[in-house]
């Protein structure tokens, strides 16, 4: 099992000030004989369509020396989990959520849009002195 991203309990806390109910920590998937663990699963009841969005988080904090090494892992992983979702569970919507730090001097570089882009990633960004959700980016 791998440890809890720094950031783990700060997202969790942002993601029910902004209304969600975090039911799985972690959310645990099985694709044949490998098993993945994305860092949160959350719903949150849609009350104009009476149903029930869900999706699911992983958290990264860019902590190592090179946040481009940091990023090439993020989407290898990010593309991964969703691959395994979209066969299990569809209707979750996977996020990655990185700090508002991170986001300013990482994601808007060049490489790092472009990937986004290409690959539809979902982001995340949070504010974590303040435990909060700054920005969805779908």
């Amino acid at each position: 099992m791998s440890a809890k991203d720094v950031f783990h309990n700060i997202v969790k806390t942002a993601l029910q000030k902004d209304g969600w109910i975090v039911n799985q920590d972690p959310l645990y998937l099985r694709l044949g004989d490998d098993q993945i663990r994305i860092d949160l699963g959350a719903e949150r009841l849609i009350i104009a369509e009476r149903e029930k969005e869900q999706i699911a988080v992983e958290v990264k904090s860019f902590l190592a020396p090179s946040a481009l090494t940091e990023f090439h892992a993020a989407v290898g992983q990010f593309l991964n989990y969703r691959a395994v979702l979209q066969v299990q569970q569809p209707q979750r919507k996977l996020y990655l959520a990185v700090s508002a730090d991170i986001y300013r001097n990482v994601f808007r570089r060049d490489l790092p849009q472009l990937s986004v882009k290409l690959y539809q990633i979902t982001i995340i960004v949070f504010d974590p002195v303040a435990e909060v959700i700054v920005q969805w980016i779908d």
